[in-house]
């Protein structure tokens, strides 16, 4: 879809804040890709406790960020309409780099094998160049 007729995050996903972890979608292809845009601006909720002094993005939050963009894939293709994409496990959960308040993070997601009932996905979030995480996504499609 051209940047033009991508649908705001909160079109697609039943996430609202403060747990909507995508501010901006900037690619989907339905029921294959999708990438967009968490911009941290050190307002957020959990910085000041985690870690008082060192704002620090949980590594859990940056997963959950990858399985909101990855679900935007799942919602945006037709064939899941009136499905609610669930965790069913996360894999090879690597964190590769501190993500701080100022940070923008860009998240790619590529969707793998998808049935009517589950399917996988694979992720990463970058810093610039920089990955600062990447995991495997289990979905579970329950109805909404």
């Amino acid at each position: 879809m051209a940047s033009l007729e991508l649908p705001r995050p909160d079109e697609l996903l039943p996430h609202r804040p403060p747990f909507l972890f995508v501010d901006e979608m900037i690619s989907i292809v339905p029921g294959v890709s999708a990438s967009g845009i968490w911009r941290l601006t050190g307002e957020e909720f959990f910085f000041a406790g985690h870690f008082p002094g060192r704002p620090t993005l949980p590594g859990v939050l940056m997963c959950e960020a990858i399985a909101q963009v990855g679900a935007a894939a799942v919602l945006a293709d037709e064939k899941f309409a009136g499905k609610l994409p669930l965790f069913g496990g996360l894999d090879g959960a690597r964190f590769r780099r501190q993500v701080v308040p100022g940070d923008e993070l860009l998240i790619e997601v590529e969707l793998g094998r998808m049935s009517a009932r589950a399917g996988k996905g694979s992720g990463r979030a970058r810093v610039g160049d920089e990955i600062a995480c990447q995991c495997d996504l289990l979905f579970v499609l329950a109805d909404a």
